[in-house]
């Protein structure tokens, strides 16, 4: 398992890099939606939809992400709205669906929340390309460094769970460890003088890369909740080693919307 994930990885990287410095936006927009399209599937797997039902939801979420960026490039302005749903979500619904252990199968219920935690995901890896590559790699390496180093930290020093009914080998100790490589990161980016033409001052620009850090573990406990829920280890195997593209994605699920919708606001300060 550990020689298919890390032979997995080493061939993600080179195409993940190039797609994102190489091609076009259009080509761009196509690629990342044939993953959105994947991540629906594996989706309506979790949600216990039947296999009829599956194949109807992505060409739903399909269409649906079509006629969403059609409604943005009519008004740029409006793509505030999927953002807001978005952030509503993961400030309000995720961390209660959490905290309460909620537990459903309904289908409305399930296709609501697919749309609304994979849809935006795209929409941001849309839009932060256009800030261009680097700031969307470097918001998605907050990701990466949070759970990498959450994991060794958890590893060495895990004793203490953070959520034994969701997830059991995410320990308190991890999220120390995240928080510390986040915290590093957000030093580096600092004083390095990459984030000026973000306009943000550092004490800001390192709280709201913590906060990224949260979300992203929100994000990934949510989707681990689902999975249990669905009595599923993986949300698909699409990926030797690594499971489905919802288990590399969990966290920017959570981050990269909440970072898009941040930008924005920041852009129509005074």
């Amino acid at each position: 398992m550990l020689k298919a994930r890390i032979l997995t990885t080493i061939v993600l990287i080179p195409l993940f890099l190039g797609a994102l410095f190489s091609l076009s936006d259009e080509l761009w927009i196509g690629v990342t939606l044939a993953v959105t399209m994947i991540a629906c599937w594996e989706w309506g797997r979790m949600a216990g939809f039947s296999k009829m039902l599956v194949q109807f939801y992505l060409v739903l979420s399909f269409m649906l992400s079509w006629f969403v960026l059609w409604l943005i490039h009519v008004d740029s302005a409006r793509i505030l709205f999927f953002y807001g749903a978005s952030a509503i979500f993961w400030l309000v619904v995720a961390p209660s669906w959490l905290a309460f252990g909620w537990h459903t199968r309904h289908p409305l219920i399930m296709a609501l929340a697919g749309w609304v935690v994979l849809i935006p995901t795209w929409l941001a890896l849309i839009d932060l390309r256009l800030y261009g590559p680097w700031l969307l790699l470097g918001v998605m390496a907050i990701v990466w460094i949070a759970d990498t180093a959450a994991y060794f930290a958890g590893k060495r020093f895990g004793e203490h769970k953070l959520a034994p009914s969701i997830s059991p080998g995410k320990t308190w100790e991890g999220v120390a460890g995240a928080a510390a490589g986040v915290g590093i990161y957000a030093w580096f980016l600092v004083f390095s003088g990459n984030t000026d033409a973000l306009a943000i001052d550092p004490p800001w620009l390192i709280l709201s890369i913590w906060a990224l850090m949260v979300f992203s573990i929100i994000g990934d406990l949510f989707e681990s909740s689902v999975k249990r829920n669905a009595g599923l280890k993986d949300s698909g195997s699409i990926l030797p080693g690594h499971g489905g593209i919802l288990d590399r994605i969990d966290s920017l699920t959570a981050a990269l919307p909440l970072a898009a919708l941040g930008l924005m606001l920041i852009q129509q300060l005074p």
